[in-house]
């Protein structure tokens, strides 16, 4: 007998010819005829066609080098052959963008998919004076091609250009190019006024022109677990040594 609703028809596929686009806030189209893409191992969902998968590891010696000496790394699979791709990420909402020419660097842990035209990098962020037990590791994005970047909840973008700009590395999704960050060591006095004394004792400050991208969360629970339960991939645990 017939099916009655309107799930089939709420829910139908969205037809588009961008490399990337939006299904919905949480579901990621990829069309593969526009050339190879890197995502996120184990993001892919679905697939229609003849989409081929190679696992990268943390993508190149240099990278997997970092990821073996730090415990951190972006694992990346490259997605080559001909259909559609469809990548989410538990359900965190995506965002996507096109750069052309440019540069931002993003929490590795917010990472689900870019254009492999892109040329990327894991860079580790010292914190000067201060000795930090696991350190910080976010991914440089340079070029020009298409990029998601996953948040939780909808996010807020700051112009660090109109003041002095302050954020909790757990929540700072991303910064353009422009963006200088540095790292704020609190000397006693905030970690007992900010988020009710929780001990926020690293901030990232930021300057220059640009805009930090900052999630109504934290990516990194307490203790360097990650939230969304997997090891690894985004800016550590902030903890003094």
């Amino acid at each position: 007998m017939p099916i009655h609703g309107s799930l089939f028809t709420d829910f139908k596929e969205e037809q588009t010819t961008d490399q990337f686009s939006l299904q919905n806030k949480k579901l990621l189209k990829i069309q593969m005829g526009h050339g190879p893409v890197m995502a996120r191992t184990g993001s892919m969902v679905a697939y229609r066609g003849d989409v081929r998968f190679e696992n990268r590891g943390s993508g190149g010696v240099g990278k997997f080098l970092k990821q073996a000496a730090t415990g951190e790394g972006v694992k990346m699979m490259t997605c080559s052959g001909r259909g559609e791709l469809f990548v989410a990420d538990e359900a965190w909402e995506i965002r996507v963008m096109y750069l052309e020419n440019d540069m931002i660097s993003v929490n590795g842990n917010n990472i689900p998919a870019f254009s492999s035209s892109i040329e990327w990098d894991i860079h580790r962020i010292r914190a000067r004076g201060a000795a930090m037990t696991g350190g910080l590791y976010n991914v440089v994005l340079r070029g020009s091609g298409y990029v998601a970047i996953t948040t939780k909840g909808e996010p807020v973008a700051l112009d660090v250009a109109s003041a002095p700009t302050f954020g909790d590395a757990r929540a700072v999704v991303m910064w353009t190019g422009g963006v200088r960050m540095d790292i704020k060591v609190d000397t006693g006095g905030l970690k007992s006024l900010v988020r009710g004394g929780t001990g926020e004792t690293f901030q990232m400050a930021f300057g220059g022109r640009g805009y930090v991208l900052v999630q109504p969360a934290e990516s990194v629970a307490d203790g360097g677990h990650q939230s969304r339960g997997r090891s690894g991939g985004g800016l550590s645990d902030l903890l003094g040594g």
